[in-house]
């Protein structure tokens, strides 16, 4: 009874076995579903006025970024140099190109590995820049039966998404598929 009961699961999950397209796939719709916009809205707090504020970031994206170092200067971003505007940039830029890329499926586990790393610097600058810290609520914690914390659990859940298309790369539906060809 149990032998045939073990050949009777073995049979009906054989095809997921068999299904190496079905997680990554998963994964970028999971992303785009649930973090692409997040990403990309907050993208466009950090953008200037005009076009030119592609080069030209907000006082808001130092105040996001440089959350400490804003309110010292008096949030007047002309007491920063150039390296605190290369920063406040790319993480602008990140914000947009990364999810792109992972939306169209290019270059994936490079740009899944820099989300990842972005979400960290990102966790880092809320727990410590942010004072998430000093918020129990906001930060959460593993294994207390309160799933919905924006930083433990939800982000715990962004880098398996992640990590997912790290190890899986983009799935059958991707322009690094495309070109893999």
């Amino acid at each position: 009874m149990t032998t045939a009961l073990i050949r009777l699961h073995d049979r009906a999950i054989a095809p997921l076995n068999r299904a190496d397209w079905l997680l990554p796939t998963l994964a970028r719709l999971v992303f785009a579903g649930v973090l692409l916009a997040y990403f990309w809205a907050s993208g466009l707090t950090k953008l200037g006025p005009g076009l030119l504020g592609l080069f030209q970031p907000s006082v808001g994206a130092y105040a996001q970024i440089f959350p400490r170092a804003m309110e010292s200067a008096g949030y007047d971003i002309s007491q920063f140099g150039l390296w605190h505007k290369l920063v406040v940039l790319a993480g602008t830029w990140a914000e947009f190109l990364l999810p792109l890329l992972i939306l169209l499926g290019l270059m994936t586990r490079l740009a899944a590995l820099g989300m990842i790393g972005f979400v960290l610097v990102q966790t880092l600058t809320d727990l410590v820049g942010h004072g998430a810290l000093a918020h129990p609520e906001t930060l959460g914690a593993w294994f207390d039966r309160i799933p919905d914390s924006p930083i433990m659990d939800q982000r715990a859940l962004w880098l398996l998404v992640l990590m997912v298309l790290v190890i899986k790369g983009a799935g059958p539906l991707s322009l690094d598929r495309l070109f893999k060809r």
